[in-house]
């Protein structure tokens, strides 16, 4: 067999692993349960007590704050693994060892090894009338297989969604990060900012060190309740550490941090965006938590290598040029808004054109609202997904807002980004942002066209 004939097989076998994920219940109706993962967990030997665990859970940023976290402990020289969610393009990408995505081949034989114990459990709820392990759960299940196999020594895990009840939450984190906590998902964790705080706040575990991002004071009561029920030391932004300044630099920004341990000046972060600085203070306070209880210095150099590096695929990332397009998963009010904030604190476009499309179960007029300002014309488009907003109804509530003379619809989302290249001056820009899908189709389209960079 030929290299290439192996990579097509593994291929193949990974995306049998997808689909069979994809039959179980789906993450957009997530079980709030923990009994049917800590079983299956029992039978496979327990693998997530083999590895120390960064928790990572908050409404936006999670994804950005744990891969910096990870990154920098990679640059310490820790072996790490990392679970986060959603993909853009491929399910390999949720579950990352040592900083490079799981094999297509390690995720196959990693997967044949736990089903049939997964099975086993299926079998058990089926008995008792509940419902089999979802999708998140089996998957959740599968990474922690993955790094204690590798062996990891630090697992950095994002939430799916809350933090008290998702399948994460079998698994004791040493360290508990929150980052900013906003309205999302409100069907499954509560319709005010504080439910969905005490939810999230779930991950906190006795003895446990917490480290919070600057937090609304209905979600920081939250926390500072469960801290002190599970006797854990709460350490804030703005008191126990701090960003004191970000400025604009060529490919990113220059960060200064007040950190638990020392201050941390001239940090090159790759990254755009006073969010993406904050998150890089978060992560560093978490770092200093993990390896030293916030009380041991991070050391310069390594600091430097492990953010100077670091990456977060979706999230204000350059994916063409001549015209610039740019693509944003911001798919809620709160993080359209850091997203815009972005956009004129970081760019000085003369035009910016966006493709918006938008799952349906998401606060349409508030991400529109938030995005109006910096926006000077919208194409209303879709993701093609089960869950994607149709394009006329959309339109709606974008005209409603913007005026029917500043938007134009595409249901294509190929058709939408060649029309905005096309039309793009020199010094304007493409948007496409909405959905983490928006963003994941626009990159496939960007790779099968080969844009440059």
């Amino acid at each position: 067999m030929t290299p290439a004939d192996r990579n097509a097989d593994d291929r193949a076998a990974a995306e049998a692993v997808h689909a069979e994920l994809l039959a179980r219940i789906g993450e957009a109706t997530p079980q709030p349960r923990l009994g049917p993962t800590r079983r299956a967990a029992e039978l496979l030997g327990d693998p997530h007590r083999s590895f120390a665990i960064v928790h990572v859970t908050g409404t936006n940023g999670k994804t950005s704050t744990a891969r910096m976290i990870e990154s920098i402990l990679r640059a310490y020289g820790l072996r790490t693994g990392l679970l986060t969610s959603p993909h853009l393009m491929r399910l390999n990408e949720r579950i990352v060892i040592d900083g490079e995505p799981i094999s297509d081949r390690m995720l196959a034989d990693t997967w044949g090894d736990i089903a049939p114990y997964l099975l086993m459990v299926d079998a058990e709820q089926a008995a008792n009338g509940e419902a089999p392990l979802s999708n998140f759960e089996a998957l959740t299940l599968l990474s922690f297989a993955a790094f204690a196999d590798a062996p990891v020594d630090v697992a950095i895990l994002e939430v799916g969604m809350g933090g008290e009840w998702d399948s994460t939450n079998i698994a004791d984190g040493d360290v508990a990060v929150l980052t900013p906590i906003a309205l999302d998902h409100e069907k499954f964790l509560g319709s005010t900012v504080g439910e969905i705080a005490r939810t999230k706040a779930g991950i906190i575990k006795p003895a446990a060190t917490v480290v919070s991002a600057l937090q609304q004071p209905e979600a920081m009561d939250e926390i500072l309740t469960a801290s002190e029920r599970d006797e854990a030391e709460l350490v804030c932004e703005g008191v126990g550490f701090a960003l004191t300044d970000a400025r604009l630099a060529v490919g990113g920004q220059l960060i200064d941090v007040r950190g638990r341990a020392g201050e941390y000046t001239e940090l090159f972060v790759p990254l755009f965006g006073i969010h993406q600085a904050q998150n890089a203070a978060v992560a560093i306070a978490a770092v200093e938590s993990f390896l030293g209880n916030g009380t041991q210095r991070l050391t310069d150099e390594v600091l430097a290598e492990g953010l100077g590096t670091v990456t977060s695929p979706g999230r204000l990332q350059l994916i063409g040029i001549e015209p610039s397009v740019l693509i944003d998963a911001a798919h809620n009010p709160h993080g359209a808004e850091a997203l815009a904030k972005a956009m004129l604190g970081s760019f000085a476009f003369e035009s910016v054109t966006a493709i918006v499309g938008v799952l349906d179960d998401k606060d349409v007029r508030g991400i529109i609202e938030a995005l109006d300002p910096v926006v000077d014309r919208f194409i209303v488009s879709s993701s093609g997904t089960a869950r994607s907003l149709q394009a006329d109804e959309l339109a709606e509530t974008v005209a409603s807002i913007a005026g029917a003379d500043r938007v134009q619809v595409e249901p294509s989302l190929a058709t939408a980004i060649d029309l905005a290249r096309q039309e793009a001056g020199p010094n304007d820009a493409v948007l496409i942002t909405g959905s983490v899908t928006m963003a994941g189709q626009a990159m496939l389209i960007a790779a099968e066209q080969n844009w440059a960079l």
